[in-house]
């Protein structure tokens, strides 16, 4: 059995800074992280730019240097890479946690990886868990559907296909005007009333040309009821429309995994998805176990980001030291 101080579940850039945060007052904690670090940039749109400077995305006081101001997304998986390399971080990928067992002392880690158990025994854990692996699914008919997809990478596969996109936020926007440069045939379908004002300013101007000049159909204020293997059924200023499509795009956005939290122990606001923690420190109601990153924010994911989440582990690391005996 493994003994260790602390574990950072989570290798995104919140869990790599709270790491960093804990070696720089004496602490050389664990990650264990499901897939491979900052899993959730890796699986951005190939051709992604952040709306971020770089310098805003920086850990570890390791300098973060591109060509232009704002970085794209090869570019950030690179330098989270060299932080990692650089700083020495203990990181166990592929690995995930099935439970953690709260003890007279510490914690238990419960994990699995190749198949194979794993325990570890930590003082204190750090939840920096993202949220970007559970979409907010619409709860109808044919989401489960192979063809509907909540997650975009790149166009080509979709060229010369009927593409429904649902959604009008960054992502849904990003990945029409990657499949409309792709040669793929694109409807949006949106359930607000006008542009949503988060899209980002460099973006919306050419998704605005698309839709005016009818290279892009646009439908706002809908709602989509069901997805068949041909069709997309939605209601728009009460009438009924369906749409036959090769495939759909549900980009209605990302959640934390609550059910792994409150399975933990830690109490989470039913109505905003946030744990309950102290603001100061970032504990939880269970003592010894913190919570950084997007997953302090619930379902409001507009709210934490890189640029601010990145600091948490500095006050982490701080309450660690001083209740840890080293």
């Amino acid at each position: 059995m493994n003994t260790e101080k602390v574990v950072i579940i989570g290798a995104g850039p919140c869990g790599l800074s709270c790491a960093i945060e804990l070696q720089n007052v004496g602490i050389n904690p664990l990650i264990i992280e499901k897939n491979n670090i900052v899993n959730t940039i890796y699986h951005f749109p190939t051709h992604q730019t952040f709306f971020s400077s770089s310098e805003r995305l920086e850990i570890g006081e390791v300098p973060f240097i591109t060509e232009n101001k704002k970085p794209v997304r090869n570019q950030a998986l690179a330098y989270y890479r060299e932080v990692a390399t650089r700083k020495k971080l203990r990181i166990n990928t592929y690995e995930q946690v099935i439970k953690v067992d709260k003890l007279s002392s510490g914690f238990r880690i419960t994990t699995s990886a190749a198949n194979k158990e794993n325990t570890y025994l930590a003082d204190k854990v750090i939840i920096a868990t993202g949220y970007y692996d559970q979409p907010n699914y619409m709860q109808i008919p044919g989401e489960e559907l192979d063809k509907v997809m909540h997650y975009f990478k790149e166009p080509h596969p979709y060229y010369n296909k009927d593409v429904i996109v649902i959604g009008g936020k960054n992502s849904a926007v990003d990945a029409t005007l990657e499949l409309h440069k792709a040669g793929a045939r694109v409807t949006v379908i949106y359930r607000g009333s006008e542009y949503s004002k988060s899209v980002k300013p460099w973006i919306l101007p050419e998704f605005d040309s698309l839709i005016r000049n009818n290279y892009v159909d646009m439908y706002f204020d809908s709602h989509v009821t069901e997805i068949t293997q041909d069709e997309v059924y939605f209601t728009t200023k009460n009438e009924k429309i369906k749409l036959r499509n090769d495939f759909v795009f549900a980009m209605t956005g990302y959640r934390p995994d609550t059910a792994f939290l409150e399975k933990i122990g830690v109490t989470v606001d039913k109505e905003s998805g946030k744990p309950i923690y102290k603001e100061d420190t970032y504990e939880t109601n269970i003592p010894g176990i913190f919570v950084a990153g997007v997953v302090v924010s619930g379902f409001n994911n507009n709210a934490i980001f890189i640029e601010n989440g990145r600091f948490h582990g500095q006050a982490i690391a701080k309450e660690i030291v001083n209740t840890i005996s080293m």
